[in-house]
C-alpha cells in the first residue's frame, strides 16, 4: 500500500480508539472532570503521565534539535529528565497529600489568600498557553505532511480532535485516552529507531547503535564529526554554547518541569500518596524508553540526511525531499547553478534548508523503510502532540472554572461549573489553534519558554510552600509576580521587540532567553524570602498544616467540594 493509505488507516484506527475511549469514559461530575474521580491505578497513571509528558516537543522536536545542535541539544534531554525526577521525588507526593485538585488550589490554601490563588491562575494560564502553542504547531506539521494539507488546516483538524475528547471527557477521558496514546507513541518511536540502527550499525538496540560503528568500521559519532567538519559545521560532539548558558537552560528546564501544572495535576488522580510515588516511578521508566532513544535517532537522522543529499544531483534527489518540499519545511535552492546540492555551514553558499521539526517524522522515509512504518510514525506523532495538548487544555479550563469562577462565586452549582469548564476548554482550543498557526519559534523553543515561565513563577512558591513554614502570602505573591514579569519581559524583548540583539553579546550574564527562567527563579526566591521576613508570619493553623504535609505517610482522598 502507498504511504498515504497506510497513514489514513493507522491514524484513522488510532483516532477511532481515542474517541471510543472518550465516549466510554465521559465525565459525569466535576471530580471526574478535574481528577478522573481520584481512582486511577498507579500503572495507568504512569502511562498517562508519560504520554502527558512526552509531547510534540519530545516526540517530534527533541531529536530534531539534537540532530542540528549536536552536543548543545543535550540540554533538553538533561533538563527534562532531571526535572521529572525532581518533580517525582520532591514535590508530587507532598502535593498529593495536600489533596486539592490544582496547583492554584494549593497556592490559594497554603498562602491563605485569594489574591495569591489568582496570581497562580495567571501563571498557569501563561505557562499553559505558551506550551500548548508548541503542541498545536506540532499537530499542524504532522497533519500537513501526512494528510497533504496546509499547516493551518492541519492545526484546525487537530483542534477539532482535541476539542472532542478533552471537552467531553475531562480528566477521566484524557487519562484513559493517554494510556492508549502512550502505547501508540512509544511503539511508533521505537520501531523505526530499531530498523535504522540495524541498517547503520547492525545493532538492533538504538542506544547501543549510537556507540557502534558504520559499515567501514568507523565509530558512528567519529564519522559524523568528520562529515560535519568537512562541510564547515562544528563537530557533532563539540559544544558551541557557553557553560553558563548550558547550565542555565538545563536548570530552567529542570525546575520548570517541576512547576508544570498539567504534569502536577496527574498526581491528584490516584487514590493514595503511595500510589503517587508508584505512578511517578512507572512514568519515569516509560519516559526513559523514549528519552534514551532520542540521541540515537538524532545521530542516525542527520547522518542519513547528509549522506542522501549532499553533493547529489538535484534531479536525482530521493523522493522524500520533494514530498517534504510540498509542506515548505524543506527547500532546495541551486545558488551556483551546478545542478548539485551543497549542504554547507556558510549560509551564502548553503543550498539546502531543513526544518528541525521534521527530522523524526522524515527519518523512516530517509532510511527507505517500509511504508507502514511511515504511517506508524505519523500516528505516534499525533498521539504525542494531542495527549499533551489535551492535558494543557484541561489545566486552562480548570483554572478558569474552578480557580476563578468557583473562588469568587462559590454558590454556583456543579452542573454550571462543569459547563463553564467545557466552555473555557473550547475557548482555549481556539486560542491554542491561533498560536499553533503563528508560533514564536519552532516547537522545542516555544516549549522551552513555557518551562522558563514555570521555573520563574511556580517552582519557588511550591517548594517553599512545602518546606518552609515562614513564607507568607505577601512573599508568595511578590515572588511569583516578580519572577514571571522579569522572565516574560526578557523573552519578549529578545524574541519580539529586538530580535537583532538576541546574541550572546547582548544577553545578561551570557544567559539566552531559553535559560532566563533560572534567573527569574532566583529573583522569585529572593523577593519571596525578603518580603516574608518583613511581613507577619502565616497563621498557626497554616503552619500546622505544613508540618502535617511533610509527614510522608497517609492521605485522604482528594478534597471534594
Amino acid at each position: 500500500m502507498e504511504i498515504l493509505t497506510w497513514t489514513y488507516l493507522l491514524v484513522g484506527l488510532s483516532f477511532a480508539l481515542y474517541i471510543g475511549i472518550a465516549i466510554w469514559s465521559r465525565a459525569g461530575s466535576t471530580k471526574e472532570f478535574y481528577v478522573a474521580g481520584g481512582g486511577v491505578s498507579p500503572l495507568a497513571n504512569g502511562m498517562a503521565t508519560a504520554a502527558d509528558w512526552m509531547s510534540a516537543a519530545s516526540f517530534i522536536s527533541m531529536a530534531g534539535i539534537i540532530s542540528f545542535a549536536g552536543y548543545d541539544g543535550s540540554v533538553y534531554l538533561m533538563g527534562w529528565t532531571g526535572g521529572y525526577v525532581l518533580l517525582a521525588l520532591l514535590l508530587a507526593p507532598y502535593l498529593r497529600k495536600f489533596g486539592k485538585f490544582t496547583v492554584p488550589d494549593f497556592v490559594g490554601d497554603r498562602y491563605y489568600s485569594k489574591t495569591a490563588k489568582v496570581v497562580a491562575v495567571i501563571c498557569a494560564l501563561f505557562i499553559s498557553f505558551t506550551y500548548v502553542a508548541g503542541q498545536m504547531r506540532g499537530v499542524g506539521i504532522v497533519f500537513s505532511r501526512y494528510l497533504e494539507v496546509p499547516i493551518e488546516w492541519g492545526v484546525v483538524i487537530g483542534m477539532c480532535i482535541v476539542f472532542f475528547y478533552a471537552v467531553l471527557g475531562g480528566m477521566k477521558g484524557i487519562t484513559y485516552t493517554q494510556v492508549a496514546q502512550y502505547c501508540v507513541l512509544i511503539f511508533a518511536y521505537m520501531v523505526p529507531a530499531i530498523f535504522v540502527s540495524m541498517q547503520l550499525t547492525g545493532n538492533p538496540i538504538p542506544q547501543l547503535g549510537l556507540g557502534g560503528a558504520v559499515a567501514d568500521g568507523t565509530p558512528l559519532l567519529d564519522k559524523l564529526d568528520g562529515v560535519l567538519t568537512e562541510l564547515g559545521f562544528a563537530a557533532y560532539t563539540s559544544g558551541r554554547k557557553s557553560i553558563t548558558d548550558m547550565f542555565m537552560i538545563t536548570l530552567a528546564l529542570m525546575v520548570g518541569t517541576a512547576g508544570l501544572p498539567h504534569v502536577i495535576v496527574r498526581f491528584f488522580t490516584v487514590p493514595r500518596v503511595k500510589d503517587a510515588r508508584l505512578s511517578a516511578g512507572y512514568a519515569l521508566v516509560f519516559i526513559a524508553i523514549l528519552y534514551t532513544t532520542a540521541p540515537a535517532i538524532a545521530a542516525f537522522g542527520i547522518f542519513n540526511t547528509i549522506e542522501s543529499t549532499s553533493e547529489k544531483n538535484i534531479s536525482e534527489l530521493p523522493a522524500w525531499v520533494s514530498t517534504w518540499q510540498k509542506t515548505n519545511l524543506i527547500s532546495v535552492d541551486d545558488k551556483n547553478g551546478d545542478g548539485k546540492v551543497q549542504y554547507v555551514a556558510d549560509s551564502d553558499a548553503n543550498e539546502l534548508s531543513i526544518d528541525r521539526d521534521i527530522m523524526v517524522l522524515a527519518s523512516p522515509e530517509i532510511a527507505e523503510l517500509p511504508n507502514w512504518v511511515v504511517g506508524l510514525v505519523a500516528a505516534g506523532a499525533m498521539a504525542a502532540a494531542l495527549s499533551t495538548a489535551a492535558g494543557l487544555l484541561l489545566v486552562i479550563s480548570t483554572s478558569v472554572s474552578r480557580d476563578l469562577f468557583k473562588t469568587f462565586r462559590p454558590e454556583i452549582s456543579e452542573k454550571k461549573e462543569l459547563r463553564i469548564a467545557r466552555i473555557a476548554a473550547a475557548g482555549a482550543v481556539v486560542l491554542a489553534g491561533y498560536f499553533g498557526v503563528n508560533p514564536p519559534g519552532f516547537v522545542a523553543q516555544v516549549v522551552a519558554f513555557a518551562f522558563g515561565l514555570a521555573a520563574a513563577s511556580f517552582f519557588p512558591v511550591i517548594i517553599m510552600g512545602i518546606f518552609s513554614s515562614r513564607i507568607n502570602k505577601e512573599g508568595a505573591i511578590a515572588g511569583m509576580l516578580s519572577g514571571l514579569i522579569f522572565t516574560l519581559a526578557y523573552i519578549i524583548y529578545f524574541k519580539f521587540i529586538s530580535p537583532e540583539f538576541n546574541t550572546s553579546d547582548h544577553w545578561w550574564f551570557g544567559v539566552s532567553p531559553e535559560g532566563i527562567g533560572s534567573i527569574g527563579m532566583l529573583i522569585n526566591f529572593v523577593v519571596c524570602v525578603l518580603v516574608s521576613r518583613v511581613t507577619p508570619a502565616p497563621p498557626q493553623d497554616v503552619q500546622d498544616m505544613i508540618q502535617e504535609i511533610r509527614i510522608p505517610r497517609g492521605a485522604g482522598k482528594a478534597v471534594d467540594h
